[in-house]
């Protein structure tokens, strides 16, 4: 799995990730491949930094489902928008990428099988495998190492003066306790918008 927060405070946004990958019992340190669970995609809004965890399969596939989307069907600066963006793009990855939708008997939906988080000028948003979508207020964490982030980000909130350095306190204790995450990050900062 991963660790990957989004951070929103004193006027920035950041977004970091490990870029450990696994496949079971194998680890793929950054040293063999330049893994990078993070992606930049450029909107008419301005940029966005995607970032995911779940199988290593979805990293291409949303990086070229997302490009290959026309760029105003592109919209990530509100709930609504990141809703809309990914419903057009489940047909997408089920009629292109062979998207295997289902997860249990009892689903409510067709599961779209990924955890995403998204960062730009707006603010900070997560996005689940039933498209629930939500936008933080301060910041939030995906994958294994999502518990330990979230405590070491909560504990250097009223510390911490900018959105990167609680990111990083985050991103630290994920690589820290968490198997499946290790170093190099990778970080991006915007300005948020007003």
């Amino acid at each position: 799995m991963t660790t990957v927060v989004v951070v929103q405070k004193a006027g920035q946004v950041a977004i970091a990730a490990d870029t450990l990958v696994t496949f079971g019992d194998t680890r793929l340190a950054h040293r063999y491949e330049a893994n990078s669970k993070l992606f930049r995609l450029d909107t008419p809004a301005g940029p966005s930094y995607i970032g995911m965890a779940g199988s290593v399969a979805h990293f291409p596939v949303l990086r070229r489902a997302m490009t290959n989307l026309p760029k105003e069907h592109v919209k990530l600066s509100s709930k609504d928008e990141v809703f809309d963006t990914f419903t057009r793009l489940h047909p997408m990855l089920k009629e292109t990428f062979f998207l295997q939708t289902k997860e249990d008997d009892n689903d409510p939906y067709e599961s779209s099988q990924f955890s995403v988080v998204i960062a730009n000028a707006t603010g900070i948003y997560g996005l689940y495998s039933y498209r629930e979508v939500f936008e933080f207020n301060q910041f939030w964490g995906i994958g294994s190492g999502r518990a330990f982030a979230l405590g070491a980000m909560h504990a250097v909130w009223d510390k911490a003066k900018t959105a990167r350095e609680v990111a990083a306190a985050g991103m630290q204790a994920g690589c820290e306790f968490d198997r499946n995450s290790a170093g190099p990050v990778e970080v991006f900062t915007i300005k948020l918008k007003r």
